[in-house]
């Protein structure tokens, strides 16, 4: 089985990437889901970030809001430090545990974990591949406004705390160019795939 790891800068089009590998034959799993799911009522991760950032950062429902939670913790590097050593080892246990299952289901199979920062926690050092996604920082900023209703100062202070694409660059054994219209970045997901493809035979 082969190892692959996506990331790319916020709003560069990781998620549709991840979906167009996963609709040619790749399996696929959301690390940001993980990291959503490890802060659900329940779980030990909700009453730990309760714990930490008090209870502010809750809705109405008792649910932790991501937004809320997101203003405290992008602005203060340590605090955004405390929030990662919450979550970062409940989703890291769930990715391997979902390769395992993976390799026992298809040992041939190409299983690709979509993250936002692999490179920065050093998790890309667990794939085989990197995969990453860049675009241009106006359309960065342009489509995170759109889809996560962000103010532009917002983005900005999130771009600012991420590591530079071109730094992501180094790591990266594969980039695609999200810029352009979709059909240009299917025909590099296609590409790559038949170059990952032809690993595992």
């Amino acid at each position: 089985m082969l190892r692959v790891g996506l990331t790319g800068g916020l709003a560069t089009g990781k998620t549709f990437v991840g979906k167009a590998l996963e609709e040619l034959g790749c399996r696929l799993l959301s690390a940001d889901e993980l990291g959503r799911q490890a802060l659900e009522p329940g779980r030990p991760g909700h009453h730990q970030a309760v714990e930490a950032f008090g209870p502010d950062i809750l809705d109405g429902d008792g649910q932790i809001d991501r937004r809320k939670l997101g203003s405290v913790v992008f602005g203060d590097p340590g605090k955004l430090s405390i929030l990662n050593s919450i979550v970062h080892p409940a989703v890291i246990a769930a990715e391997e545990q979902w390769i395992r299952r993976v390799e026992g289901e298809d040992p041939h199979s190409i299983a690709v974990v979509e993250a936002a920062i692999l490179i920065e926690t050093g998790s890309y050092k667990r794939f085989e591949k990197l995969i990453l996604t860049v675009c241009g920082e106006e359309q960065q900023i342009a489509r995170a406004i759109k889809r996560d209703g962000l103010t532009r100062d917002e983005v900005l202070d999130r771009l600012k705390r991420q590591m530079p694409i071109n730094e992501k660059r180094k790591y990266a054994d594969y980039v695609i160019d999200t810029s352009g219209d979709k059909d240009l970045t299917l025909a590099q997901v296609r590409q790559i795939y038949g170059g990952l493809r032809s690993l595992t035979v």
